[in-house]
């Protein structure tokens, strides 16, 4: 049986986005699994002694059946390779990442990969992104993973959804990396030739 998870971000002994992870955790139990019981994942997570960034990790079915508890490090990310794949598809955020796993692969000597589906620019390979068009943030209608932070971004409309095609991603000039443990605006990029490169067909 597949598993599901939600990457939580802990910091100064709080939990961070709970409702957000709630909303997505408990949405997932009821579409997968047919669960109409509302779970609170405050009550499964010891938040109050981590002080630094830690991410915890909540693996569940219908059921929570692990919790656990990391350091973070912000990653290091200044070059995106494209990566095509027309087949992929992260609509729960499953355990199984084999197929981003497999495109990441291929990323040559890039920190990560920028995928693209249907010519639609969509998320790296572990977070989601918005571009700067020189008045506002838009991140991609059709995420392959509609994150907590995105969620929340778009609620305080700090970003705004648009279809972003692969045509049109020179027309920005910046572009931001952002999940559950990366805040907006820590991991940003020019947009060029050196920051996105290496175009790679798969399952196009």
């Amino acid at each position: 049986m597949c598993h599901y998870i939600e990457s939580i971000c802990i910091e100064k002994g709080q939990i961070q986005n709970l409702s957000f992870h709630n909303k997505r955790f408990n949405t997932t139990r009821k579409e997968l699994f047919g669960s109409s019981s509302f779970v609170n994942l405050e009550d499964f997570i010891n938040a109050e002694t981590h002080f630094e960034r830690t991410k915890c990790r909540v693996i569940y079915d219908q059921e929570i059946i692990e919790v656990s508890y990391q350091p973070y490090k912000l990653p290091s990310i200044n070059c995106l390779s494209l990566v095509f794949d027309n087949e992929i598809n992260y609509q729960y955020k499953s355990t199984d990442r084999n197929r981003i796993n497999q495109l990441f692969d291929l990323r040559n000597d890039a920190d990560d990969i920028l995928i693209v589906k249907n010519g639609l620019v969509t998320d790296t390979s572990f977070c989601n992104i918005a571009l700067w068009n020189g008045m506002e943030w838009e991140t991609p209608a059709k995420p392959l993973l509609k994150g907590t932070r995105r969620e929340q971004l778009l609620g305080n409309f700090t970003i705004k959804e648009r279809n972003i095609y692969l045509e049109d991603i020179y027309t920005y000039n910046r572009i931001r990396l952002f999940n559950a443990m990366i805040q907006f605006g820590e991991i940003e990029l020019m947009i060029n030739k050196f920051t996105l490169k290496n175009t790679i067909h798969k399952n196009a």
